[in-house]
């Protein structure tokens, strides 16, 4: 696009389809009078309503509720879910159920990870980030990397959703957390078939490994891509260490490390809101959590900013290393590659989401041997109602809270839900600003820029419909630029209005 066609005509230009993501959001990037951003706006336009019509409702049924507030994303909120109303309900789960809560977690890290390492980010980077929008998908991937290949991908997103399936009585929107356990435990028979799935899934998590090895790093323009400036921000990391500082997504510490990769705070997640607070803008219904501590200072990254960031690289990042042995191998590689820690190349997400991946398989296999799999005590009865309980899980996409409060009765009168995509809100819009300052030059505004913008974001897997939810239900993404008059010379849309 030439300047006379963006300052003269003023024209508008639909390009569709375009971006991979879940949920609704906008994107607006203003140039100045050289064609140059000016800014750039990452603008959630859904508003959820959970928190206000669960009101009411006897809180033993939140975990069967709050699974819908995604179907992308169900598994970890049925988790944090049961664990907040354990802590309602002052009990605490089984050894044995706690074991399979944090099995059918596992097994649905795989297959999200999956879905966006193959199907969202991979089209990026093996059909490439400027081809033709119609080859940059699933499709594309499959036709590169091979027929057998896209097997594999499916018939390990299959098995992850049967362990769930056992484990939690759904694949998908699970219904199987009480307070103090779960309903049901599995069998024998149950538990050979998930050992037998689980030799797969390592298997496919060493066959990932190699894919990302031979797709991504051997290429030296991707190389270039993920480690550049373009993608790069730094900020303080959060996520949940075990007692070794190992990543853990069921239990554990919340740890919180500064851009120098110091220890700022490490917390339980009962103690979340000691720790965190909420921004709001009036542009976005999704809040922007920051450090309480450190305080807001606007959109800027660095030592002094409470702006913090979760997801796969950020649990890396707080983290000494990964519990299973494999996983952690790639998990020394990749810091050896991008220089130490903690990494700031925002595009290694999909690096460090490859490593749980591995991680997940592995950690599948080590629980499904434990000898008190297969017990029957599953469920500690609960007698009487604390009143109030904070559950934290790592999701896929990161930290994960859930806050409940009840009356006498054990009926819900409050909730606060404070999911993954809103603690990375701040983080994902530094991100497009600066991608877009990188990329957009003189006007010149073409798919390949935009796509790559996109990617800005697109690496977090941001998940819009736990974070907000649409009235109108239409529109998934949108992304305009404005010239310096503010008048629209390029939109870009999922689907035509």
């Amino acid at each position: 696009m030439s300047e006379k066609t963006a300052k003269n005509n003023k024209r508008e230009i639909l390009i569709s389809p375009v971006t991979r993501l879940e949920g609704h959001a906008k994107i607006d990037i203003f140039l100045n009078e050289e064609g140059n951003v000016q800014d750039a706006y990452f603008q959630v336009v859904e508003l959820r309503g959970f928190e206000k019509f669960c009101q009411g409702r006897p809180v033993e049924e939140m975990p069967r509720i709050t699974p819908r507030i995604c179907g992308v994303c169900p598994n970890p909120h049925h988790m944090a879910s049961g664990k907040a109303v354990d802590m309602v309900f002052s009990v605490e789960a089984t050894e044995t159920a706690k074991k399979l809560r944090e099995m059918s977690l596992c097994a649905h890290y795989m297959h999200s990870h999956i879905a966006h390492f193959y199907a969202l980010a991979g089209p990026d980077f093996v059909v490439g980030p400027d081809a033709d929008p119609a080859q940059r998908n699933i499709i594309g991937v499959i036709d590169r990397v091979g027929v057998e290949a896209g097997k594999k991908v499916i018939q390990a997103r299959a098995y992850s959703q049967k362990i769930q399936e056992i484990i939690s009585g759904r694949a998908t929107h699970p219904i199987n957390n009480l307070p103090g356990g779960i309903a049901r435990g599995i069998s024998a028979d149950q538990r050979k078939e998930i050992e037998n799935m689980s030799d797969y899934l390592v298997d496919f998590g060493k066959f990932t490994l190699e894919t990302f090895e031979d797709i991504v790093l051997k290429n030296k323009k991707y190389v270039e891509l993920i480690t550049g400036d373009y993608y790069r921000h730094e900020t303080h990391y959060m996520g949940t260490v075990d007692e070794k500082n190992n990543v853990a997504f069921y239990e554990g510490n919340i740890r919180v490390v500064d851009p120098k990769g110091r220890e700022y705070v490490k917390f339980k997640g009962v103690d979340y809101l000691k720790h965190i607070a909420e921004h709001v803008e009036p542009w976005s219904y999704l809040k922007f959590p920051y450090l309480k501590n450190k305080g807001w200072s606007g959109f800027v990254d660095g030592v002094d900013s409470g702006i913090y960031r979760v997801a796969p690289l950020a649990r890396l990042n707080v983290a000494d290393g990964m519990a299973t042995p494999l996983a952690n191998q790639a998990y020394e590689k990749m810091y050896d590659v991008l220089g130490g820690k903690p990494a700031h190349e925002t595009l290694a997400m999909n690096w460090a989401r490859v490593i749980e991946i591995m991680y997940s398989a592995e950690r599948i296999a080590e629980l499904i041997s434990k000898p008190d799999i297969t017990s029957r005590d599953v469920r500690n009865i609960p007698t009487r109602v604390a009143g109030e309980g904070v559950g934290h899980v790592e999701a896929p996409r990161g930290t994960l809270f859930h806050h409940y409060w009840a009356d006498d009765e054990g009926i819900l009168t409050k909730a606060n839900i404070l999911v993954a995509t809103g603690n990375n809100n701040a983080g994902i819009c530094l991100s497009v600003k600066k991608a877009a300052e990188k990329l957009i030059k003189n006007f010149k505004v073409d798919q390949g820029i935009l796509n790559m913008v996109e990617m800005a974001f697109r690496a977090y897997d941001p998940c819009f419909a736990c974070a907000t939810h649409t009235l109108p239900g239409n529109l998934p993404l949108q992304v305009k630029v404005f010239d310096s008059d503010k008048k629209v010379i390029k939109k870009i849309s999922r689907f035509e209005q």
